[in-house]
């Protein structure tokens, strides 16, 4: 395996890393947060509900996102290449959409790093021998 690869699977693993972790804080600290306030909130009980998926489906997103991403960087395929740079663009759309909705916070900046590594990780992949 070439030095190019091996940066390559380092860089895909970290930006996954960041991703479990973002699953992490989404799923495990801030959803108790979200519920308290969804429940203090005047939403309508269907909203609510709503709201608690989609915040519990962002986290799984990117927990999928990652697996998908170590799987691609670190078996030999020819889609390998493609696979990683889809999973870092299908996030770095998520982090451009959470800043026009949501603004600036260590969110954004979590999974805008995890799209950044997965993307260059992505382009230093090299497919088989003769490249």
């Amino acid at each position: 395996m070439s030095g190019r690869n091996r940066a390559a699977q380092t860089l895909v693993a970290m930006g996954s890393f960041v991703l479990f972790a973002s699953a992490a804080l989404h799923s495990l600290a801030a959803y108790s947060r979200l519920s308290r306030a969804l429940s203090a909130s005047n939403l309508s009980v269907a909203l609510q509900g709503a709201l608690r998926a989609v915040f519990l489906l962002v986290a799984w997103d990117w927990i999928v996102i990652a697996i998908v991403a170590l799987l691609a960087a670190f078996t030999e395929t020819k889609l390998r290449k493609i696979l990683v740079l889809i999973c870092g663009a299908a996030v770095l759309v998520e982090t451009a959409l959470t800043l026009a909705f949501i603004g600036v916070f260590v969110g954004n900046e979590l999974i805008g790093t995890a799209a950044a590594f997965l993307i260059v990780g992505g382009l230093l992949i090299q497919n088989g021998s003769a490249e």
